[in-house]
């Protein structure tokens, strides 16, 4: 056996199943994190959601970053809108439709902004028109909302007044704020009139679906082993044969067919 074993064929055999059991082990980790990743997000969204709000300098002072835990925290603040700063970001889809999100600033009283995203509005009727946008209040405005942390740059070039992602390096430089490190997805806005402002369609709540990684990962690890299967079953199949061929062993006789009861009278 150990001969046969030692031949650069069943070497070359059983590297490939190692190899092909760590690249299982690696995807199946891979999936294990991205799974983590959307449950401690979607533990995130169902703790803080519907908590009451609090105010926003005590989750997100001015320069500090949103912790991963403070997630869709509901917050309010006070201030005024840049209304000349708004900014539409591109391709933002809500209920299978493509359309715009409103990104205006809040300028707060200590200077800095917060990027406020008002909502939805669909795709005019051609890509070369830009939709009606219900405008921001005038005048101190208190918003209540969900932050949420900025998105990566997609590294594209858009008219003035247009943003490919809520990337907040990149609004702060279209808008000319100073903005906190994170937005703000509103819930409600009060201008001190007692009616609800116009706004954009509000967006979709967050989705807490943790996805398929969990059965992925099992299914990763739970085949990491099947080259090895695989390829023990052809090496005892091959020794068993050369055994035959040398007198060791005996051709295993298939069972005779079972004849059935109308064969039989047939017969």
């Amino acid at each position: 056996m150990m001969r046969t074993l030692l031949t650069r064929r069943w070497l070359a055999a059983f590297a490939a199943a190692t190899a092909f059991f760590v690249v299982c082990l690696f995807l199946g980790r891979w999936q294990w994190g991205r799974h983590e990743d959307r449950s401690a997000y979607a533990a995130a969204v169902t703790r803080n959601y519907d908590a009451a709000p609090v105010p926003l300098d005590r989750v997100l002072p001015a320069g500090a970053p949103l912790a991963e835990d403070r997630l869709w925290t509901r917050v309010t603040a006070t201030g005024s809108y840049d209304r000349g700063a708004q900014q539409l970001v591109r391709n933002r889809p809500q209920n299978v439709v493509y359309g715009y999100e409103v990104i205006v600033p809040l300028r707060l009283p200590d200077g800095t902004a917060l990027l406020v995203d008002r909502g939805w509005v669909r795709n005019a009727e051609t890509a070369t028109t830009l939709p009606d946008v219900p405008p921001a209040p005038s005048g101190p405005v208190t918003v209540t909302g969900w932050l949420r942390q900025g998105e990566d740059s997609l590294d594209r070039t858009l008219p003035s007044g247009q943003l490919a992602s809520i990337n907040l390096d990149e609004a702060a430089q279209a808008t000319g704020t100073t903005p906190r490190r994170a937005y703000l997805v509103l819930q409600s806005e009060d201008d001190g009139s007692g009616t609800s402002p116009p706004r954009p369609a509000a967006l979709l709540p967050p989705d807490t679906d943790t996805g398929p990684h969990f059965a992925y990962a099992l299914q990763w690890w739970g085949g990491s082993v099947v080259g090895f299967v695989i390829t023990i079953v052809y090496l005892r199949r091959e020794l068993h044969d050369r055994a035959v061929l040398e007198g060791r062993a005996q051709l295993k006789e298939r069972r005779p067919k079972k004849q059935r009861i109308w064969d039989e009278e047939d017969g």
